[in-house]
């Protein structure tokens, strides 16, 4: 490993954190170059035991935690808080989801780490808060999506809820824990004095819902299921093709619309029923109808390149072995590979933010459980006796040893 690239070099992350929200926000401060170090019980993060597997090794893990190191510390032995008091004064920002009574028990609520370092940037996690009528609620996406409503939008207009399949409020919710701790940097560097920060999944997906329910609070109008469809314009759907596969075609404005018609050599566009916006949107049944029979003279990717040459707004609806083959995925660089000490070469993605001054890039492959104990606790200044002596007494562990625990962590 040589010296971590990007404009973030020079920090140290503690994550203490499990599954996604906090796990992901350490994951991407590490790939802009923090030393970002995951605190681990001998268990380990609850995500190494969930998803399918490859040679033992789960893939909810890799694919969240590249880019960082793995200590293996029993904090609920007293022996080892004086370790993490030691590790605390070497950072700058703590990244943690574990929740109260666990929190403070464990010694790393806010109140507890301030007395090691002053100035430290502590980052909680929570489902819905960390105070008021929730206080203390396990929770996970799902759950965020139906007490904020998005669960009552996802879906066609005539059938059930749907839940968004991809955890978007857990990758948002680690973006905002990021932009909170580099604000509170900020303040740090100007003032002196770290700060507590508090977010949870609740709030990110009211925040991400700002259309949405400013509908409701200026107009008194609930939005409706939509389906695939748009509540403002049309067509917006998912139209089949020659080859048995879909593609998306959206006309937000009378400008794209003509652009199908001429890419679709039809004059759909001169017919009354079709000619605007609302007429097209009173009679969007019967023109996704028609798309439809027009589209399956197509197969999909000559269709996406005529509309894409006609200036049309269209997409592919790709599988995941297609998503890691496309070319703009690739040129991006958000597919890479990285050697793994037990999978050998494995891939993962990559930083979506392109930093032209200080470019940061995937530093490490997903660490095996207290891969880097020895090395972390070695900079730390503890020496080789003492080590063994924190790992034979069960205070911190080392791979390839895992121990295994009847009860892991759990939900936020």
């Amino acid at each position: 490993m040589g010296t971590p690239l990007g404009p973030l070099a020079g920090l140290r992350i503690l994550d203490i954190s499990t599954m996604m929200a906090g796990p992901y926000a350490g994951t991407l401060m590490g790939d802009m170059g923090a030393d970002v170090i995951k605190v681990e019980s001998h268990y380990g993060d609850e995500s190494r035991h969930l998803g399918p597997s490859r040679d033992g090794e789960r893939s909810a893990y890799l694919s969240l935690n590249r880019s960082k190191r793995s200590l293996c510390l029993d904090l609920r032995k007293g022996e080892s808080q004086e370790v993490f008091a030691r590790l605390v004064k070497s950072s700058d920002i703590i990244v943690t989801n574990v929740r109260e009574p666990a929190l403070s028990k464990l010694r790393v609520d806010y109140d507890s780490v301030v007395k090691h370092r002053e100035d430290i940037v502590w980052i909680g996690i929570t489902a819905f808060g960390a105070d008021g009528p929730y206080e203390g609620r396990p929770g996970i996406d799902f759950l965020a999506q139906g007490y904020a409503g998005l669960l009552a939008l996802n879906g066609d207009p005539d059938g059930d809820p749907v839940r968004v399949t991809v955890p978007l409020i857990d990758t948002l919710t680690s973006v905002l824990a990021t932009t909170a701790a580099l604000a509170a940097l900020r303040v740090r560097d100007q003032t002196g004095k770290g700060q507590r920060v508090d977010l949870c999944l609740l709030d990110a997906l009211i925040h991400a819902q700002a259309a949405g329910l400013g509908s409701y609070l200026i107009t008194g109008e609930v939005v409706p299921r939509t389906g695939n469809r748009s509540l403002y314009f049309a067509p917006s759907g998912i139209y089949p093709t020659k080859d048995g596969k879909m593609a998306v075609i959206t006309c937000p404005g009378q400008k794209f619309f003509a652009n199908l018609c001429t890419a679709m050599e039809r004059k759909w566009i001169d017919e009354e029923r079709f000619s605007t916006v609302d007429n097209r949107l009173a009679n969007q049944d019967e023109l996704d109808r028609i798309i439809g029979e027009r589209t399956v003279d197509f197969a999909r990717e000559e269709l996406v390149q005529r509309l894409v040459d006609a200036d049309v707004l269209t997409a592919p609806i790709k599988e995941a072995p297609e998503v890691v083959e496309d070319p703009q995925v690739r040129h991006n660089g958000m597919i890479q590979t990285v050697d793994h000490p037990k999978l050998g070469e494995v891939d993962v993605t990559g930083l979506p933010l392109h930093f032209h001054g200080t470019p940061g890039a995937v530093q490490r492959h997903p660490p095996m459980l207290g891969e880097h104990t020895q090395e972390i606790l070695s900079g730390l200044g503890y020496s080789d006796e003492e080590i063994r002596g924190f790992v034979e007494t069960k205070i911190a562990g080392e791979w390839p040893e895992r121990i295994p625990s009847p009860s892991g962590g759990g939900p936020r």
